[in-house]
């Protein structure tokens, strides 16, 4: 933009610096401090900036030993900038920068992952829950990545790029950012707040598996819950959780989830949505849908959106709500 030229002395060099180095590890703290409610900011996390201090040290050093030099004022990049910063330091931490980014956008990933798959282990209902904005924003910001990676070989093997032809991807990266940052302010996750997800869930079992895992699970476990779900209906309740549950059935969370895993074969999620379809078929049978609408009977069955409702109901059955509907009329 003309800056080097209306300022020919200027020593802004020795402040730019990859932006990855400080972003990469930015994105997977805020991730982890959204999905993770035991996470508090404490002193061995800064050790993720680390590499991003020592360069900032290093670049406070050669300026100073540069600054020293007689005719320092007179130029841009004194003689450690030019000869060794510009030559070695430079495209060895551009390497190490996207290494750095590929390595937390994975780790994010992996993170993020898990925490969906907790949902379905602790939550009857997860649409308002499962974060799709933090997916979209990991999405986006690797597709920027990519493309920054494509942009610096085109750059540095083929065609000097224009500073207008590489804005695109800063101002691309500047929304992406200011997406999640509003998205992450007007979302509410005092739910999360209220559950320590302290224990890792038990794999659903195959069909295979599924006699071994049952045998350890006895047939008293397993009718105390169908009892407790079939008597006191406690599905109905939209915001039920894995918590709630066990208080219900006078067990630990633990122990519940391994009944629900292992006896029933399902996780927590789509065991509890079963008794909702379950009820909400017996409510189309009483011809109750005369009275009420589709999503109606859903909400009295337990459901708490629509999208949930649609996409359990599509999932559990393999039918829509309205196909099941012309079907059984």
């Amino acid at each position: 933009m003309g800056w080097y030229d209306t300022f020919r002395n200027t020593k802004i060099n020795y402040a730019l610096f990859n932006i990855g180095l400080g972003l990469a590890p930015l994105i997977y703290l805020y991730v982890k401090s959204i999905t993770r409610s035991s996470f508090r900011l404490r002193i061995k996390d800064f050790l993720h900036f680390l590499p991003l201090i020592l360069f900032v040290l290093y670049r406070i050093g050669i300026y100073t030993y540069d600054a020293l030099q007689p005719d320092f004022v007179f130029v841009q990049n004194g003689e450690l900038k030019l000869l060794v910063d510009e030559v070695f330091v430079l495209p060895m931490m551009s390497y190490f920068g996207y290494a750095q980014m590929l390595l937390y956008l994975a780790f994010t990933f992996q993170m993020f992952i898990q925490y969906r798959t907790k949902l379905q282990a602790y939550f009857s209902n997860t649409y308002d829950l499962e974060l799709n904005w933090i997916r979209n924003f990991l999405l986006l910001y690797t597709f920027l990545f990519c493309y920054d990676i494509t942009q610096s070989i085109v750059q540095n093997f083929f065609v000097d790029l224009h500073y207008t032809q590489m804005w695109w991807l800063v101002f691309c990266s500047g929304l992406t950012i200011l997406y999640v940052a509003i998205k992450g302010y007007f979302t509410d996750t005092s739910k999360l707040n209220q559950l320590k997800f302290d224990f890792i869930p038990e794999q659903v079992a195959s069909e295979t598996q599924e006699s071994t895992l049952s045998k350890t699970i006895s047939e008293q476990e397993i009718e105390i819950v169908k009892t407790l779900m079939m008597k006191e209906k406690p599905y109905l309740n939209p915001e039920l959780n894995l918590v709630e549950l066990a208080k219900l059935a006078e067990m630990s969370r633990g122990q519940l989830s391994g009944i629900i895993n292992s006896g029933f074969g399902k996780n927590f999620n789509d065991f509890v949505n079963l008794y909702r379809i379950e009820a909400f078929k017996d409510k189309v049978g009483d011809a109750a849908h005369e009275k009420l609408s589709l999503l109606g009977i859903a909400y009295e069955c337990g459901f708490n959106s629509k999208a949930t409702f649609n996409r359990v109901f599509k999932k559990l059955t393999n039918s829509s709500p309205t196909e099941y509907l012309k079907a059984a009329i």
